[in-house]
């Protein structure tokens, strides 16, 4: 499948808060590495459109994702890149792919526009639970890093009930939680 529905809710974490749910929840100890490489025009097209775009490296493969805003949540749509297509990207040589490549003219941004903005690297663990996905991730990104809760759901309703119980459950307090992408970005401002 190319295209997908993403409902997710997230959580900045301090590093207690991190090693309670680590320790208090079924998560594996050691976690799995992955890099998102950013992508973005000059103009901050893609962030006026409410998108995101970049490449995940994990386990030696390469996607390509481009993220938009969709009624139930984000719409993903996905290719995959073999390795010299994704060091082409990097390189700054953009190889067009079908289905991204669609989804980014709808949004009337042409390929040739998008520039590499770098990387965030996340030491990932992820576990099913009661009929979602929980996941862990610890992200390093220009000299910083940052702690995060999140819980994929097949619903709304579903998805954010068990938030809510598993943040009241660890005693952790809600926190509006930018994107993995728009702390990136912020934190070039600094």
């Amino acid at each position: 499948m190319t295209q997908e529905i993403e409902i997710e809710y997230k959580n900045l974490l301090t590093k207690a808060e991190f090693d309670r749910l680590l320790y208090g929840l079924p998560f594996p100890l050691s976690g799995k590495k992955q890099t998102n490489h950013y992508f973005e025009t000059k103009d901050f097209l893609l962030k006026e459109n409410g998108c995101a775009l970049r490449i995940r490296e994990k386990e030696g493969r390469y996607q390509l994702t481009l993220k938009e805003p969709h009624p139930e949540g984000l719409l993903e749509t996905h290719d995959w890149l073999t390795n010299h297509e994704a060091n082409s990207w990097l390189d700054g040589h953009i190889i067009p792919k079908k289905n991204t490549e669609k989804q980014l003219l709808e949004q009337g941004i042409a390929i040739e526009k998008l520039l590499y903005c770098g990387q965030l690297t996340t030491v990932r663990r992820e576990i099913p639970y009661q009929d979602v996905l929980l996941v862990l991730d610890n992200s390093t990104y220009h000299d910083q890093e940052d702690f995060e809760f999140e819980l994929e759901a097949k619903t709304r309703e579903t998805g954010l009930q068990m938030f809510q119980h598993i943040l009241s459950e660890h005693h952790i307090q809600h926190r509006e939680t930018p994107n993995k992408i728009e702390r990136f970005f912020y934190s070039m401002k600094d």
